[in-house]
């Protein structure tokens, strides 16, 4: 697996955050929702993700295993 610095940054801040909660779900969630319901507050604005899934306005994914990329030998 390749290393990226923005995601292992991003897995420290989550852990550091998870363990001032000891590791609470409960209390990590709540915590959340004061953050967010403070940020409203402030007039900051959250999208709310589409609850519907059109598969016609969505383009193939290519992975690196697919066929369309593969290389053959001569």
């Amino acid at each position: 697996m390749l290393n990226d610095d923005i995601v292992d940054e991003i897995r420290v801040i989550r852990e550091n955050h998870a363990a001032q909660f000891n590791f609470n779900l409960r209390a990590i969630f709540e915590d959340l929702k004061k953050l967010e319901a403070k940020r409203l507050a402030d007039g900051r604005i959250f999208i709310t993700p589409s609850t519907t899934f059109n598969p016609s306005h969505s383009k193939p994914q290519h992975s690196r295993f697919s066929s369309s990329r593969r290389r053959t030998t001569p």
